[in-house]
């Protein structure tokens, strides 16, 4: 017997989706670590694209934009280290555009 988890990563690979899978795991733990470490931004943001040593995130506010970039340094060394998490280096934050969402 094995664990539904142990077998994931290798059906992706087989299917082809093992990047998506990445980035999936990726987004949902920049998520997690958000809610943590900055709750205020808890759902207010999201990755919009993860890209060679940067991860894109879009917050609907100036001000949830600001507290991002604030507790970048913090957030990059969390998601460097946390499971699911790569080593990124740069954080570029954006405010959603009125009207827009992803």
């Amino acid at each position: 017997m094995r664990r539904i988890g142990e077998l994931i990563p290798d059906a992706a690979r087989a299917l082809g989706v093992e990047d998506e899978l990445r980035l999936a795991r990726a987004i949902a733990t920049f998520a997690a670590l958000v809610a943590e470490r900055v709750p205020a931004a808890a759902g207010a943001c999201r990755v919009v694209r993860l890209e060679g040593f940067t991860i894109d995130v879009e917050a609907d506010a100036p001000i949830v934009a600001q507290e991002l970039r604030l507790r970048s340094s913090e957030l990059l060394a969390a998601f460097a280290t946390a499971p699911g998490g790569v080593g990124v280096r740069d954080l570029r934050v954006h405010v959603r555009r009125e009207g827009s969402r992803i």
